[in-house]
């Protein structure tokens, strides 16, 4: 879909569809949706998320998604704009806090799909338990980022790496704390 975000004049929308495999990427997905107990977005992901898989009922993937506790980051939308079911509004100040309070509770992963501004913010406070990093063989000179911009060195382990038939790689990193360098 080229018209698929498209914000901030970004003229490759969809760009990512032709890479798609249904069977590395969309088993990944799968895999990442069952050990999740909730969903966490920002609210241009949510509001791209929100109108498209309600719709999608049936479908295991969809069902899954569906089913699962979800929290926006936005300080815009109101709680009558949260139409997906089982959605939580978390101010934009609050959620670092909100964060470090599901990290801190029994129960399954937080997970998140997309969202690049809120992934930025979640590393730069060492809020990420593992980043998985999905490079598609192309290069679109221009678009989002989830890397800080803040110059600090991070480092990561890698966990595991997967290619798919259409060159797609699924590369999983887990932060080495306290490591320098």
């Amino acid at each position: 879909m080229p018209e698929e975000d498209t914000d901030g004049g970004f003229a490759h929308g969809g760009w990512s569809h032709p890479f798609f495999d249904p069977e590395v990427l969309g088993g990944t997905f799968a895999a990442g949706l069952e050990k999740a107990e909730a969903l966490l977005y920002g609210r241009r992901t949510y509001l791209t998320m929100a109108a498209a898989w309600p719709e999608r009922a049936g479908d295991p993937f969809a069902d899954r998604l569906n089913s699962l506790r979800k929290y926006v980051v936005s300080d815009t939308l109101g709680d009558e704009d949260l139409t997906w079911d089982n959605t939580v509004r978390v101010p934009g100040a609050q959620a670092l806090d909100k964060v470090r309070e599901l990290r801190a509770a029994d129960g399954g992963d937080v997970a998140m799909m997309g969202s690049p501004t809120l992934v930025r913010a979640l590393i730069g406070a060492d809020l990420v338990d593992e980043l998985q990093l999905v490079v598609m063989p192309v290069m679109l000179g221009g678009g989002k980022t989830v890397f800080p911009a803040d110059g600090t060195l991070r480092t990561w382990e890698p966990v595991s790496s997967v290619t798919a038939k259409t060159g797609a790689q699924v590369n999983v990193f887990r932060p080495v704390r306290g490591a320098r360098g």
